[in-house]
């Protein structure tokens, strides 16, 4: 992560997670008992990790600590593995202050994310200097020297931080380490893999978010070339750096989606958003739905802690203010986390017509497949076998399929309808999610 502040997007994948049921429906559902009271317990209920960037000069204070012991499972060092902290002079490493945040992590039985071996920032001076074949086998000594210092210590490496450009064009920066070859990336990923193999090797980059962007389709394509010709790249982060700017659209859980069938795991590396209240809150959301919907998006780091620790620190981009309190974003994102869906939990509702004592009708809705566009839902029926379900989506969401029931709709197209068709009392439906993740709401009414 660059010290200087760059162009960054926001996210505005958001959903409803409060949806009201019409009639005499009484709802049943509550939070789930045992739900994590953590953000790293939280989302290991879904095989996730949760993560944050730590400073070694800030591991003194008992409140920091305190918040990291309690809240997250992942470090990453937020400048201290860097090329200008680990190499300050040629051939001379430094791994002091990196082995300060290793060793807490590790002693408080957290896993590594080691940023970053190779990037044409923060390089050190000698470096900076250098070109050529000089620069490239310095580069490479660098990245083997650092990664095998680590071996056996480290989760995940970014093994290369952005190196492509911002704008239209879709290709590499100019660097000077981009000038000694275009394959300068995958000689770093190699070099990677000979000093740590069981480290997974990710490539780390910025504004890369909206899946029609050209710097987006760069990375990608760098990506499946490798992933075709056996380059050893196990993962893509995506540095989440997002603000009031530019929106980014609906098609993120789509960018996630498609790098991830490259087979990658995908990994949200640097989150922080600017803002505040309620409005921050359903960003952060909107951002842990997206991953929760990509089963490879193995797990989420925040860039920071509190916001008074933040690089962006006037923009309160974090979690937690400045004070150590949790903010209503951690409780969004705690939330969706127990949901461990990327949607609002599962909604069991009871109607009953009054005066005709026909008897209880329940209906249970619980997830089926998921793709990058769409996800399927079911509907079990209990307590009659003639029955009336109300099933609510989200705009902009739309019921695209229906199988197992006679259904109907409303003008407006959110409400369905859905009546037995002689195939039980289990049915099911897609929905197109157009970006909102969230689960629908479902009443029952006995005939």
């Amino acid at each position: 992560m660059p010290l200087t502040a760059k162009s960054v997007s926001r996210i505005t994948l958001v959903s409803a997670l409060v949806a009201s049921v019409a009639g005499a429906a009484v709802l049943l559902a509550a939070p789930a008992s045992g739900a994590a009271s953590t953000l790293a317990a939280a989302a290991q209920q879904s095989g996730r990790y949760f993560g944050t960037a730590v400073a070694a000069n800030k591991l003194g204070d008992s409140t920091y600590t305190g918040i990291l012991n309690r809240e997250f499972d992942m470090v990453t060092a937020e400048n201290e593995m860097k090329m200008d902290a680990t190499e300050p002079n040629q051939g001379q490493f430094s791994f002091g202050n990196g082995d300060r945040i290793v060793n807490q992590a590790r002693g408080q039985g957290k896993r590594v994310r080691g940023h970053a071996l190779a990037w044409h920032s923060q390089q050190p001076g000698w470096m900076q200097n250098m070109g050529g074949s000089s620069l490239r086998s310095a580069m490479l000594n660098h990245v083997t020297q650092v990664a095998s210092y680590y071996k056996g210590k480290i989760y995940a490496w970014d093994v290369v931080n952005e190196a492509f450009a911002d704008g239209s064009s879709g290709g590499r920066r100019d660097s000077n380490l981009q000038r000694t070859g275009n394959d300068w990336i995958e000689a770093a990923f190699r070099a990677a893999r000979s000093a740590d193999p069981n480290a997974k090797l990710c490539y780390n980059d910025y504004n890369t978010d909206n899946w029609s962007h050209a710097k987006t389709q760069g990375v990608y394509n760098m990506v499946r070339d490798f992933k075709s010709r056996g380059v050893p790249i196990d993962c893509v982060g995506f540095q989440a750096h997002f603000n009031s700017g530019n929106p980014v659209p609906s098609n993120y859980h789509t960018t996630l989606g498609n790098f991830a069938a490259l087979g990658v795991d995908v990994q949200i590396t640097e989150l922080d958003i600017e803002g505040s209240g309620s409005s921050q809150a359903q960003q952060y959301q909107g951002v842990v739905q997206a991953c929760l919907s990509v089963a490879r998006c193995t797990g989420i780091t925040v860039w920071g802690i509190r916001d008074s620790d933040s690089w962006r620190a006037s923009g309160t981009p974090l979690l937690f203010d400045g004070s150590g309190n949790k903010k209503a974003a951690y409780t969004s994102v705690l939330n969706v986390l127990n949901s461990g869906t990327g949607g609002t939990n599962p909604t069991t509702t009871t109607t009953t017509t009054p005066g005709q004592n026909p008897g209880n009708c329940t209906a249970t809705y619980s997830e089926g497949e998921k793709w990058n566009d769409r996800f399927n839902g079911n509907v079990t029926v209990s307590g009659t076998d003639n029955w009336t379900v109300t099933v609510t989506v989200s705009s902009p969401q739309k019921v695209i399929a229906t199988w197992n029931t006679s259904a109907s709709w409303d003008s407006s197209g959110n409400v369905m309808t859905a009546r037995p068709n002689g195939n039980g009392n289990t049915f099911g439906f897609t929905i197109q999610h157009n970006g909102n993740w969230s689960w629908p709401t479902v009443s029952c009414q006995a005939s």
